[in-house]
């Protein structure tokens, strides 16, 4: 019997950083990468191309299924994302289709039809993976699960930076808001709701840069690489 393919699960709230510490984990490590949150904007931007309501289950579960999802590397930056063969990546970083996914990941079809295609990306060497239930539904048994956090305050605030950045004009309070609202949502909704692992390492990234977060992820495995 061969030993699994390892996997490190990365999930938590929006704007806890776990996007980028995920990816640099990812790279340190020379594991694959599983953004999981682009696949539900993946599938909202879809039915927005296709104007179908978000409120219409049947509808957004035969998108899922329908709508091509692929991942294009690019060197020293995040993956660009191809939605049924276009580059949406820059759509899906909105706070529309942040929203939409938020929306869309509250239906349990939904999330049923992308299970097997996050577990796909079990590949040796091994994954990182990213959300907001990777190690409590997808990869139960990975081996190595963390819970990023941070103030509400300084989520904000780094999305607010993010977006002023790509000259999005957006409002600091109003950021705030919608963060707190997505929190709300992904905790109380029936399926799959945000919370921790019962295993897995809480690490708070408030006041924290990137640096030493990825060095704290990275001493939780015991064969560091890169």
């Amino acid at each position: 019997m061969t030993d699994p393919i390892p996997v490190l699960t990365i999930d938590g709230p929006s704007g806890s950083g776990k996007g980028t510490i995920s990816r640099l984990v990812a790279r340190r490590l020379g594991w694959h990468y599983l953004d999981s949150g682009a696949l539900y904007r993946a599938v909202g931007i879809a039915a927005s191309w296709a104007d179908i309501d978000l409120s219409d289950a049947s509808a957004l579960v035969r998108c899922t299924f329908d709508t091509e999802i692929g991942f294009r590397d690019e060197a020293g930056d995040e993956p660009r994302v191809l939605v049924n063969g276009v580059d949406a990546t820059d759509e899906l970083r909105t706070e529309t289709a942040g929203a939409a996914a938020s929306a869309i990941a509250a239906i349990p079809e939904v999330r049923s039809a992308l299970k097997d295609r996050q577990r796909a990306f079990r590949q040796p060497p091994g994954l990182v993976a990213d959300g907001r239930d990777m190690g409590t539904v997808i990869f139960p048994d990975a081996q190595y699960k963390v819970f990023l956090t941070a103030s509400a305050e300084e989520r904000a605030e780094r999305r607010y930076k993010q977006l002023k950045d790509k000259g999005v004009s957006v409002t600091l309070a109003g950021l705030l808001r919608e963060i707190l609202a997505r929190d709300a949502r992904d905790a109380s909704r029936a399926v799959a709701p945000l919370r921790p692992a019962d295993d897995a390492v809480h690490i708070d990234t408030t006041g924290l840069g990137i640096g030493p977060v990825v060095e704290r992820v990275l001493a939780l495995l015991p064969e560091r690489r890169g």
